[in-house]
């Protein structure tokens, strides 16, 4: 069954106070990861897909800013991993939107 997952990379001592090539160049990754899919939020990145997967994909976008120069990164992940029922982003949003509308 798959996961959802919510990842935070911040790359620490770049010199700069902007982050946006780095979310990019970590967003190439999960581009070229196969049988996830991910979603870009102003604060984070969600992707969705096996556990296997999802921790694979995380690992290699981690490992992007080091490659970049970077000396150090910080990662945070949440995992939200559903067994009762299939997990998916929209089926988290289409729940409490139908919530909002009773």
């Amino acid at each position: 069954m798959p996961v959802i997952a919510e990842v935070t990379i911040i790359p620490l001592g770049t010199g700069s106070p902007s982050l946006s090539r780095y979310v990019a160049d970590c967003h190439k990754a999960l581009q070229e990861a196969e049988g996830i899919r991910y979603q870009l939020t102003p604060m984070s990145t969600v992707i969705e897909g096996e556990l296997d997967l999802v921790v694979d994909v995380i690992r290699k976008m981690h490992e992007v800013p080091f490659a970049a120069g970077a000396l150090r990164v910080s990662t945070t992940i949440r995992i939200d991993d559903r067994r009762d029922k299939p997990l998916s982003m929209e089926g988290k949003v289409r729940s409490v939107e139908q919530k909002l509308a009773e």
